[in-house]
């Protein structure tokens, strides 16, 4: 840039102090001021601009480079994919052509496993006469109610 040192500003404003007076300087040394602020934030605005539109672009390779990386690992994924499933229908194939008996499905030990089972059998409870069912209030009053005689 323009190299200004002290000594040049200095006659740059004792000239302007000789040509333009001393009434006006005042005046022009405002609007050359303003005229300078808005030089530089039109410049900064234009640096800001060129450099959104850097990163923009930088932006914008990067995309480029992420989605063909995807799509090179979707391709692969359904070239495996594809791989497995036709080796996986030839072992299905040997297996059923072989003639080999299927193994049997699994089966919980226990009748209804989600039933909560007490650890007193039921053939000590039904021995000693243990009740093993809850009886509705309706239930208990009708059997402690006295029978009619009729």
């Amino acid at each position: 840039m323009i190299d200004l040192g002290i000594s040049k500003i200095a006659l740059i404003g004792a000239v302007a102090l000789i040509v333009i007076g001393p009434e006006k300087l005042p005046r022009v040394a405002r609007t050359v001021g303003t005229l300078l602020g808005k030089a530089q934030r039109y410049v900064s605005d234009v640096k800001a601009e060129v450099s959104r539109s850097m990163e923009l672009d930088e932006l914008k390779k990067m995309k480029e480079s992420v989605e063909g990386a995807a799509r090179d690992v979707e391709n692969s994924i359904q070239t495996q994919a594809s791989d497995f499933e036709s080796s996986w229908a030839e072992a299905t194939q040997t297996a059923i052509t072989a003639s080999e008996p299927e193994p049997p499905i699994y089966k919980h030990p226990k009748k209804n496993w989600r039933l909560k089972q007490g650890a007193t059998p039921q053939w000590y409870k039904a021995r000693n006469g243990v009740r093993t069912k809850a009886l509705s209030g309706a239930a208990r009053v009708a059997r402690h109610r006295p029978q009619r005689l009729s």
